[in-house]
């Protein structure tokens, strides 16, 4: 072998190396999502959710080894609908995959959402690349125990709200549905998402506390005023059994963060109480569930690894040519 053709491939292999890299990071970027409004267990205890400081998210980060930086990702290939049959009772919230079983502990204090029973709720579902899918949601029985592992027993059959290829805007889909009447207290609402453009399908676990209705009219009506006064925004999402239509109300870029617009969507929408409030238990709610939107953390990491050795290269290969 010649100096030359030596140079030569150690120059194609300084090049192709961060080119893999980058294809590597785009793949870890497809279909990456979690509820961000209800806030889901793995969103709230990230470092960008706000939670990971409670106890019931301390336990579970301890539980699971990992600080959910990647909450984005609970995701199992070749399910195909098959759900009730691979992911096993106990094992719902965190998909079954021991990166994320801190999720699925049975506590009574995971920082939760407060919805009202009967009323309009609208999903802020964040995600990094738009694909084909359908998103199932589903909510516990009356009666369910936080106290007690999530078993499939515990959700009805049917969802109570299904939407199919919704639109991606602004880093989020978006879509309404009326919520249940005869929910109280804590429940978890537990989200399926069937991606048809990819072999995954995502799960995620959102603490929801059902408020009376007659506790709510006053929080409902400053909630309307406020929305007026913001020039009177209307919640753009998919209703149930209607056609999915993108959200007019306004999210950050993708340079602050990766979720989506969780408070602007709650404070447009009536029918959601707005977060950062105390529920009548006392338990835990969520007071941030919008940081934006943006990059998973994989792409991040793959980007930054992939231009560090693109630079690398590019110096060897200069080196090799002045000799």
């Amino acid at each position: 072998m010649t100096r030359t053709t030596a140079r030569l491939k150690v120059a194609g292999a300084s090049v192709a190396a961060p080119l893999l890299l980058l294809s590597w990071a785009a793949g870890s970027a497809r279909a990456h999502g979690a509820p961000t409004y209800p806030v889901s267990r793995a969103y709230a205890c990230s470092p960008s959710g706000g939670s990971a400081s409670t106890a019931a998210c301390k336990a579970a980060i301890t539980a699971s080894g990992q600080n959910f930086v990647a909450w984005d990702d609970i995701r199992v290939a070749g399910v195909d609908g098959r759900d009730r049959q691979v992911i096993p009772d106990g094992k719902l919230c965190g998909g079954s995959l021991p990166a994320y079983k801190g999720l699925d502990l049975a506590r009574a204090d995971w920082p939760a959402t407060e919805l009202t029973p009967g009323a309009r709720m609208t999903m802020t579902y964040a995600a990094t690349i738009a694909h084909t899918g359908t998103f199932k949601l589903y909510l516990t029985k009356p009666g369910y125990d936080p106290a007690k592992p999530l078993t499939w027993s515990e959700l009805p059959a049917q969802p109570f709200a299904e939407f199919k290829d919704p639109p991606l805007t602004n880093g989020a889909y978006r879509f309404s549905a009326t919520l249940p009447a005869d929910r109280t207290g804590r429940q978890v609402l537990y989200t399926i998402w069937q991606t048809t453009s990819t072999p995954d399908t995502y799960y995620s676990c959102s603490d929801v506390v059902f408020t009376s209705k007659a506790a709510s009219k006053k929080e409902t009506a400053g909630e309307t005023a406020k929305g007026t006064a913001e020039g009177g925004r209307k919640d753009g999402g998919a209703t149930a059994g209607a056609k999915p239509r993108s959200s007019t109300t306004p999210t950050p870029g993708a340079s602050k963060g990766v979720a989506a617009g969780a408070q602007r969507t709650a404070a447009a929408t009536p029918a959601s109480p707005a977060t950062g409030t105390t529920a009548a238990d006392s338990t835990p709610v969520a007071s941030k569930t919008d940081s934006g939107s943006g990059p998973s953390a994989p792409l991040v990491a793959g980007g930054a690894a992939a231009v560090l050795v693109l630079t690398g290269g590019a110096a060897l290969a200069l080196r090799l040519r002045r000799r």
